[in-house]
């Protein structure tokens, strides 16, 4: 059999992982700090007797776009960006350290300092940051968190803890499943004090939503282009088959 039938299969299979991929890439266009998920292929020839006339497609590493997205001003002081390069550092589900670009913060019943979704931001200490109840909560450009306590005047504001900021090489860390980034390697991100917030701001996505859905008809497109090449394989194969028979 003809090795098409194998090249337009391979073709198929990564145009939709692509469209995977881009698809979560659109769903999450208006999702605050969310960074571009790239895909990745090359061409390799088809081993075997005879020359290499066929080539298939094969999934290299994936990338992540890690150009910034726009600041969209909020207002509310439990809302920071990072201004520039650099991540917050943020407990995973599991206990390790991550890294997230997403500052919209919310305080827990507990007190605790947590990321919309629930995870908790980390201090300086490389410990979960606790909140005292007060009546106003401010957070500072070099992530210096500072409260005026309940039943205390204006003038009493004290500093309660200071978010920890990294700016770890983009090569060395990865996007994990549940959009939080890790190091590739054990150990942590050291602090760096060259990272700064802006307090009342959030970063959006850097999804371009039209080019997404520019890609998305174009990954379409070509899928159904290998599919009817499979198709066209199989017709070959059965003009084969009868041209034998008649031998």
């Amino acid at each position: 059999m003809d090795r098409m039938l194998y090249v337009a299969m391979t073709g198929a299979k990564s145009m939709m992982q692509a469209q995977t991929i881009n698809t979560n890439n659109l769903a999450n266009a208006n999702t605050t700090g969310f960074k571009e998920d790239l895909m990745n292929f090359s061409a390799k020839e088809v081993q075997g007797k005879g020359y290499d006339t066929r080539v298939h497609s094969i999934v290299a590493e994936n990338g992540v776009n890690q150009s910034s997205g726009a600041l969209m001003t909020t207002g509310r002081s439990l809302d920071v960006s990072v201004d520039g390069d650099g991540m917050i550092a943020v407990q995973s589900p599991s206990g390790k350290e991550a890294y997230t670009r997403a500052g919209n913060f919310n305080i827990t019943g507990s007190g605790l300092l947590v990321t919309k979704g629930g995870t908790p931001v980390l201090g300086n200490d490389g410990g979960p940051i606790a909140i005292p109840p007060s009546q106003k909560v401010e957070i500072g450009s070099d992530g210096t968190i500072s409260v005026i306590p309940l039943g205390q005047p204006a003038t009493s504001l004290a500093v309660v803890d200071r978010i920890k900021l990294v700016n770890p090489d983009i090569t060395k860390i990865s996007k994990g499943a549940d959009g939080l980034f890790y190091t590739k390697e054990s150990d942590t991100a050291a602090f760096d004090a060259r990272v700064k917030l802006v307090s009342g701001t959030l970063e959006t996505s850097n999804v371009n939503a039209v080019e997404a859905m520019v890609n998305m008809i174009t990954l379409s497109r070509v899928y159904e282009a290998d599919v009817k090449m499979m198709s066209n394989a199989e017709e070959n194969d059965k003009a084969s088959s009868k041209l034998l028979d008649m031998a």
